[in-house]
């Protein structure tokens, strides 16, 4: 049982003349976000701005590389190798790294993105390379994962510091991975429902999958995605959820 979690959500996700998410209004609820580097999401400018927004608010930053769709937003599964998963991660975290640089923000964890984060969540090869990849361009940096998945055990045999990841605004499969955007029971839409879900993950470290199954998973971080449309709403709600519980919330590694 957890009395303290991490709140976290991908931010940064604009780009040239398209808005995507509700970072603003989310920003006031989180202690850390995650900021996607260009290649699913976010371009120079917004990465700088959102790096920024994070140092005045004191909320930890992290970087959110995913493979590079812009279209598909990243969350559409690409045939790449271990090799190219390495770059495409040194690629995104180095570029972020140099903002972090510039605006004085250290950066803390690393977290790929969507579909990215999936299937190396289920393939040891892909993990192990975003694992190399953090490894080698910062080993101080923390790892994120789904629980008990390849991206944990991968990290870990990297030496890295890992933090198992929960989702409030996500529906799980019996296997404790998520389930499938395209069908209808992917998310959460029910506020109530995410606070209290979300409760009992960090203070029980269990979950009831679609079908039922209870599930049990370490839970370091709690995700919500910033481009959902409760995304405003589940932020605050969580925060005051989580306060009302008696759970802390601070960022990983603090």
């Amino acid at each position: 049982m957890n009395d303290r979690v991490d709140l976290n959500c991908d931010m940064g996700e604009s780009f040239g003349a398209y808005r995507i998410g509700a970072d603003d209004a989310v920003f006031p609820y989180i202690t850390s976000a995650n900021v996607a580097c260009g290649f699913h999401g976010g371009d120079p400018s917004v990465m700088r701005a959102t790096l920024a927004r994070a140092k005045e608010l004191g909320v930890s930053a992290g970087a959110h590389p995913g493979l590079p769709d812009l279209i598909g937003f990243g969350r559409r599964g690409m045939d790449v190798t271990p090799d190219e998963v390495y770059d495409l991660v040194v690629y995104q975290v180095g570029a972020l790294q140099g903002f972090a640089r510039a605006t004085g923000v250290p950066l803390r964890h690393v977290k790929a993105h969507g579909a990215l984060y999936n299937m190396a969540a289920v393939k040891r090869e892909l993990a192990a390379a975003i694992a190399r990849a953090v490894r080698d361009v910062d080993r101080s940096l923390i790892l994120f994962g789904l629980p008990a998945s390849h991206l944990i055990s991968e990290g870990e045999s990297a030496g890295l510091t890992t933090a198992s990841e929960a989702f409030a605004d996500r529906n799980y499969m019996n296997d404790g991975t998520l389930v499938s955007r395209r069908r209808p029971d992917a998310q959460v839409h029910d506020a109530d429902e995410a606070v209290r879900r979300s409760v009992r993950m960090v203070r029980e470290g269990k979950v009831t999958a679609i079908d039922g199954r209870e599930l049990s998973m370490r839970v370091d971080t709690i995700c919500i995605h910033g481009d959902g449309p409760h995304a405003a709403e589940f932020a605050q709600r969580l925060r005051q959820g989580f306060q009302a519980a008696g759970i802390g919330l601070q960022p990983v590694g603090a």
